[in-house]
């Protein structure tokens, strides 16, 4: 179960990036944040069960800078 997250993971990154690359989506609105969220999320799953730490890391990281976004474009 933890390497089909961690596929779901990395599938959404590439869609993600995908869909900001041919500005379908902007960086700043909230659906591509929270595909970021969710990306990271689903990579620190399957990090954590590969005791992969330098990848839950990045993808903390990844997540956290989503979580600003969102907050930072509210105001």
């Amino acid at each position: 179960m933890h390497e089909i997250i961690g596929w779901i993971g990395a599938f959404l990154y590439i869609i993600a990036y995908f869909l900001v690359s041919i500005k379908k989506i902007r960086a700043d609105q909230l659906n591509f944040q929270l595909l970021n969220i969710s990306c990271g999320i689903c990579l620190i799953v399957n990090s954590l069960h590969q005791s992969d730490y330098p990848s839950v890391f990045t993808n903390g990281v990844w997540a956290g800078i989503g979580i600003f976004a969102i907050y930072y474009n509210k105001k």
